[in-house]
């Protein structure tokens, strides 16, 4: 895909229009059919260093900041739904919404700024199209949104909104099991926003550089990365941030290291495997205590989280316990992200099967997932 507004908005139109018109479900082969590797990541790092192309001037109803106003309201809209409920519920209604807001970039006429600033917006809008996408299990079609998104937002000259959307693909690629490509994702945002990153999205790349070192073992580089995500979190002054960093808080810091240390708990075979999943459980305990009301699928991410660490050192009624509260969540919600890691919870609670609390746990996840 060409690095041209033109380019940009005819994929958006072409992917708006496939995704309205057919249904889609989770399985393996769509999982299977994201792009990874050098495939992903080779067009991606021209991102780093490509600048906007000059906006041709056309013929058509005039953009104006009202209109631009309407998207981002309805994006943050969009975002609290995708909070509350998860994102299989309001994704085609996303996807629409971006449809439309994309045609307006097609058709109206516009002076640079605006043309820069209407096509931020439409990048922000993808960004969540991706995003319930991906909660929604349809990876391919997620993954495919996020790179228009990512185009958009180099139209626009905004890298701080393109590290976002990275950092969104970072986190389906860990998904995913794409455990190197997640960490050169991060890397690759951390590069191309050098200049342009705030407090808060360097805090929040480096608290997610922490969790994809832990999972592949690397825990001198995680807990070093994890003390950069709080030193940098320190001069965040949320009033300069900007809409879409809105979601990392303390609460998001705290539950992203907090899983950085629970995952080196688990590799680590020393006595010092308790101290890291105290840890662990202090910062998530903390997030859930921080979480707003309407943030129900991140709480119920910090529940699975606590029940996981608890497995960690073997304490099978607190993980039992945690579970039970994850599960009514994840009956209020339309979240398969939040499906697969109850999955991995039951494959490890599997060890302590023979302790009548997990063997419930597991049997409770399997009538809940399947």
């Amino acid at each position: 895909m060409a690095w041209q507004p033109a380019a940009t908005i005819a994929a958006i139109t072409h992917l708006t229009r496939s995704e309205m018109m057919v249904s889609h479900s989770r399985d393996t082969d769509d999982a299977h059919a994201v792009h990874a590797g050098a495939e992903l990541l080779a067009p991606l790092h021209l991102w780093a260093t490509t600048t906007p192309s000059a906006l041709v001037p056309r013929s058509g109803a005039r953009l104006g900041a009202n209109d631009i106003e309407g998207i981002r309201a309805v994006t943050s809209m969009f975002r609290d739904a995708d909070n509350r409920h998860g994102g299989i519920l309001s994704r085609r209604a996303v996807v629409a919404q971006m449809a439309d807001a994309n045609s307006l970039l097609a058709t109206s006429s516009y002076d640079e700024a605006t043309g820069r600033a209407m096509f931020a917006a439409v990048a922000d809008l993808g960004s969540v199209a991706g995003w319930m996408l991906f909660d929604a299990g349809m990876h391919q079609r997620a993954q495919q949104f996020f790179i228009a998104a990512v185009h958009a937002a180099s139209e626009a000259g905004d890298k701080a909104l393109g590290a976002h959307i990275l950092q969104c693909m970072a986190r389906q690629m860990s998904h995913l099991e794409h455990y190197e490509e997640a960490l050169d994702l991060v890397s690759l945002a951390q590069y191309g926003a050098r200049r342009h990153a705030t407090p808060a999205t360097r805090s929040m790349l480096a608290s997610l550089e922490a969790r994809f070192h832990a999972i592949l073992g690397q825990v001198p580089e995680s807990e070093r990365a994890a003390g950069t995500a709080e030193d940098l979190f320190a001069e965040v002054d949320a009033t300069n941030e900007p809409d879409h960093m809105a979601f990392f808080d303390e609460a998001e810091l705290c539950a992203t290291v907090g899983v950085a240390h629970q995952i080196a708990a688990k590799h680590d075979e020393s006595p010092a495997r308790a101290r890291r999943a105290e840890k662990s459980l202090v910062l998530l305990g903390h997030a859930l205590q921080l979480r707003p009301e309407h943030r129900v699928r991140s709480k119920a991410f910090d529940h699975l989280g606590l029940a996981r660490t608890h497995l960690v050192v073997g304490e099978v009624a607190g993980a039992h316990q945690e579970t039970q509260t994850a599960l009514r969540l994840f009956d209020a919600i339309g979240s398969k992200r939040v499906g697969d890691r109850l999955a991995e919870l039951y494959s490890e609670a599997e060890p302590f099967a023979d302790v009548a609390e997990a063997a419930e746990l597991r049997e409770q996840i399997q009538g809940a997932v399947q």
